[in-house]
């Protein structure tokens, strides 16, 4: 059986480190502060906690998806090496990013027609998707091969539960997905909302509550209705520069399902652009993604 490379895209939000340990192919992609642009994955990216301050300063944050000929160039490396590769793509829903990588394995098996690229739109966003290649990578360890490992995240997708909250609605008004009354007057009266990506891999608002106490306490009222970890997976808890936010929806969880394997991380430039400082991110295997 010929060896197969896991990949993904940076903003899976996953631990760099954690990546490279389980020699995930990670490609990131560009975004910038006022006129300096930065790259994910490169030394040339901003730490977290520089980037999240410098939002809270006010500075304008503009992304990019993957482009065709990063992709290719990235999926090109690998097959040379000998290995075939799964790349597991940030929502189609919300990007153009897995179009780009889907050209870019069908040009790369043209010109090596004796190698596999198979993409995986995961539908999925922010640890969310992370927690879908977690999951492909213990298919891999299983001995599963690579259309077997495609497969079952295929058919398992929607099984991945993702339930946000953000602390303040103009990061999202600015991004569409409210709009601008709805983010005046929610700032006005401390209106949190609660988001969760749907079926399709949309990110969708879906109820409201008052108070940020409140917003973290229905990340796991959520997930007391939908969690079924018929997957044996952890927990997955994302973060944008709010640690102990994410620490208290922890120890909710543990208190509440005796949960302990909970890994939180943070939520990187490409999706803090679009969701603010202070977003609160949950994930977990539930029964399906219906509201």
């Amino acid at each position: 059986m010929k060896e197969f490379i896991i990949s993904a895209e940076a903003f899976c939000d996953m631990d760099p480190a954690y990546m490279q340990q389980q020699h995930v192919n990670l490609m990131g992609a560009v975004y910038a502060l006022s006129d300096d642009e930065y790259q994910e994955n490169t030394p040339n990216c901003l730490d977290p906690k520089t980037f999240y301050d410098r939002l809270r300063k006010g500075e304008m944050p503009r992304t990019s998806q993957v482009s065709v000929e990063q992709a290719r160039a990235s999926f090109e490396e690998i097959v040379r090496s000998g290995k075939d590769v799964l790349h597991i793509s940030f929502s189609s829903a919300l990007s153009g990013t897995c179009q780009s990588c889907t050209i870019a394995a069908n040009d790369v098996m043209e010109r090596y027609p004796d190698s596999k690229v198979l993409v995986v739109d995961s539908l999925s966003a922010s640890m969310g998707h992370g927690l879908l290649v977690e999951y492909a990578l213990r298919l891999k360890a299983a001995g599963k091969t690579i259309e077997e490992t495609a497969a079952l995240v295929t058919q398992n997708r929607l099984k991945f539960c993702h339930y946000f909250t953000v602390d303040d609605l103009n990061h999202l008004h600015r991004g569409g997905r409210v709009s601008k009354v709805s983010a005046v007057v929610g700032g006005m009266l401390g209106i949190k909302p609660i988001l969760n990506v749907n079926e399709e891999g949309k990110l969708i608002p879906f109820a409201k509550v008052r108070g940020r106490k409140q917003s973290l306490l229905a990340l796991v009222e959520n997930m007391k209705k939908k969690y079924h970890n018929d997957l044996d997976l952890p927990v997955f808890i994302s973060h944008g520069d709010a640690p102990e936010d994410a620490n208290f929806v922890a120890d909710q969880i543990r208190e509440h399902f005796g949960i302990q394997d909970i890994r939180i991380g943070t939520i990187g430039p490409v999706i803090g652009a679009h969701a603010g400082p202070g977003t609160v991110a949950l994930f977990f295997i539930g029964k399906d993604r219906s509201i």
